[in-house]
């Protein structure tokens, strides 16, 4: 999944009911997160729900760089669809992509800002916050 291949789909849906639906969906995509990485140290700080996020550096085929691989999941469906849409931005890029990337671009142009609510506004924020700290964290 990409977020080209995000924007497609969304432009398909009429209301924000669907997108709802369709972002919930997503979530359902996301592997389930090992219960070792249910941790203190992996929980996101900031968010009303249940959200846990692991990254590992790993080496990237065919390049000198390494990238991060995320797992997450969170106990809210919708979240969870927040988390899946992170990692079609994230998942797999080295540090300094995820660093260059302007995640309130992507989001506005899904739509997210205006139809999510504060508070889960703010948790993706705090995810967003949290998977910049782990590619700035590798870099150094």
């Amino acid at each position: 999944m990409t977020i080209a291949s995000l924007k497609s789909d969304f432009e398909l849906l009429d209301d924000w009911e669907d997108r709802y639906r369709y972002i919930i969906e997503l979530g359902r995509t996301l592997p389930p997160l090992p219960d070792a990485l249910r941790t203190e140290a992996t929980k996101v700080r900031g968010c009303a729900s249940q959200v846990w996020l692991a990254s590992a550096l790993e080496p990237a085929a065919g390049s000198t760089e390494p990238h991060l691989h995320f797992q997450g999941d969170s106990d809210a469906h919708i979240v969870r669809g927040l988390i899946a849409i992170l990692f079609a931005l994230y998942q797999d890029r080295s540090p300094r992509e995820i660093l260059a990337v302007e995640p309130e671009t992507v989001f506005a142009s899904l739509g997210l800002k205006e139809h999510l609510t504060p508070q889960r506004s703010n948790g993706l924020a705090s995810m967003v916050q949290r998977i910049r700290a782990d590619a700035a964290a590798a870099l150094a």
